[in-house]
């Protein structure tokens, strides 16, 4: 195709995520005309950070989800990112008296759950099994079954107490999938297998990543930001008009193609707005396939009170400029399957607990009946020690996790309070777990935080609600749905992509949505009949 007919190529896409910039930029290099409709008043989509507490951080993904050729991983070396691999077997645990868990019944249970334990168990289940699993089966359902063969040594009540601590600690999942462990499904839980290779932490957060991502686009596209689109017009056969993007403001721009990269929540919110209605088939699959509710509460302080100033220096765990160190030789037998980590560690080390002086850099608190008054349902959390980081990324901070009902809580607070009013009612509703840290003393200046930011995707329209696909009960074919989505309707000129059409092994995630975008680029490309990308070349360019 010559370069006239190349430039005649127009694409519009709407949303400025990691899906939408990629898919931008695969078109760009192939002299496509594209336009970005974004609602927001900036780039990047969930994939933002904040100075808000004096220092930058994350306020979507924070992680790098497997770093066998991964393209964010990549890029993060580019980039010279600073990553960071957790001292994984050291970590605390507080029960539901809010009593310290002992370390050695603490590293029991994650042995139990992640070396060769429990999620590998399902895993192999529910990837052996698939469609001989009953929908209604909870990944929960699992968890309870095999605990009851455990601990059989013990006394019937000493059994008893013990699993049920177990089964609180293996709580933990619902904050990796956005949801409660009731509402995962076993039969789609191979779909969470994920890239190979580690998980570190992005302590030098996306923000040089998302550059990165966005430094082609703003050179050749034409991006519309504070733009809300409300309709999508389609063609229905051959010859017909092409399809046409119309915006809150009454405008309408026609294109060759165009690409929905929304996010799945705000999807299920908004299929009216294409006209003609989405094909039955795609319509299910948008509602089939779950909306999880991950949201994080950062607290920073004047000093990291509950830290020993030593775990600042660098040690055997940390990584500059987007190389990891795995000294800890996380799952040395590579017995536990690769399983998608939005939120914490995985792959727990079979090493004893560590006697470090430093405050470990996870902790999970069990569903507590200690604090009654902001938590009665005793929603169980999480939080990493940002003290504990490299230099220079560590800060005074406590970074919490939050998922489903309690992540919908705290987005409440979020739209109904004014800014002082919010800090103070995040502050009363986390008080109870800072009071737990070691050194923690309510009338010292430096126990009280100076500034609190929590997240609320809970309560974000463009966000759709939440924070990515998860699989919950009742789906029947999770698969299939992602296939229908990922498909989309090219025959009509309108195209989907985001970590919700993700290959199965980057699904949830912001290498599943940037590889989302590049397939769909690649299949605008290869209709055209223009020169194909390669995603291998693409990303170590």
């Amino acid at each position: 195709m010559s370069d006239s007919a190349k430039q005649s190529v127009r694409v519009g896409i709407i949303g400025a995520g990691f899906a939408g910039l990629r898919c931008a930029d695969v078109l760009l290099q192939r002299g496509v005309k594209v336009t970005i409709f974004e609602a927001r008043d900036r780039i990047g989509g969930r994939v933002a950070q904040s100075n808000a507490l004096g220092h930058v951080v994350d306020l979507g993904p924070n992680w790098i989800h497997g770093t066998d050729d991964n393209p964010i991983m990549k890029l993060a070396q580019q980039t010279g990112t600073q990553l960071h691999s957790w001292d994984e077997e050291h970590q605390a645990v507080f029960d539901a008296e809010g009593l310290e868990v002992d370390p050695v019944e603490a590293a029991e249970f994650t042995r139990l759950i992640w070396d060769d334990g429990l999620v590998a168990a399902a895993f192999k289940y529910s990837n052996e099994h698939g469609s001989e699993i009953p929908a209604s089966t909870s990944l929960y359902d699992f968890f309870v079954e095999r605990a009851a063969k455990l601990f059989t040594d013990l006394d019937a009540e000493a059994a008893s107490r013990k699993r049920e601590r177990f089964l609180q600690t293996a709580s933990m999942w619902g904050a990796y999938v956005g949801s409660a462990t009731h509402k995962q499904s076993l039969r789609f839980f191979w779909l969470e297998e994920c890239i190979e290779g580690e998980n570190p932490f992005v302590a030098g957060t996306y923000t040089k990543i998302l550059e990165a991502v966005t430094t082609p686009v703003l050179k050749g596209a034409e991006i519309r930001l504070r733009t809300r689109v409300t309709g999508v017009h389609s063609r229905v056969g051959e010859g017909t008009q092409n399809p046409v993007i119309e915006t809150a403001s009454g405008e309408r721009y026609e294109f060759d193609e165009v690409v929905v990269t929304s996010p799945l929540g705000w999807l299920k919110r908004n299929n009216d707005m294409f006209h003609p209605a989405l094909t039955p088939r795609l319509a299910q699959a948008i509602d089939n396939i779950g909306y999880g509710t991950l949201d994080k509460v950062y607290f920073t302080f004047p000093a990291a009170f509950w830290h020993d100033s030593k775990s600042l220096l660098p040690n055997s765990d940390t990584a500059v400029n987007g190389e990891v160190s795995m000294a800890n030789g996380l799952d040395p037998k590579h017995t536990t399957p690769n399983l998608h980590v939005p939120t914490l560690p995985l792959h727990q080390p079979t090493k004893p607990p560590s006697s470090s002086p430093s405050f470990p850099g996870f902790v999970h608190y069990l569903p507590p009946t200690y604090a009654s008054a902001a938590n009665p349902q005793s929603w169980d959390l999480q939080a990493l020690n940002m003290a504990a980081l490299p230099p220079p990324t560590a800060h005074p901070t406590l970074l919490f996790y939050i998922y489903g009902d309690c992540a919908s809580h705290i987005a409440k607070l979020s739209t109904t309070l004014d800014p002082p009013a919010l800090q103070k009612a995040l502050i009363d509703f986390f008080t109870p777990y800072i009071a737990l840290l070691p050194n923690y003393n309510s009338e010292s200046p430096s126990c009280k935080p100076v500034a609190a930011l929590a997240t609320a995707w809970a309560a974000d329209e463009l966000a759709g609600y939440g924070s990515y696909s998860n699989f919950q009960v009742g789906l029947e074919e999770g698969d299939k749905d992602i296939e229908v989505m990922r498909t989309g309707m090219p025959e009509r000129g309108v195209w989907f992509a985001g970590e919700h059409t993700a290959p199965f092994v980057a699904l949830g995630t912001s290498t599943g949505a940037y590889w989302a975008g590049e397939g769909v680029g690649e299949g605008i490309v290869a209709r055209y009949g223009l020169d194909s990308v390669a995603k291998k070349d693409e990303s170590e360019s």
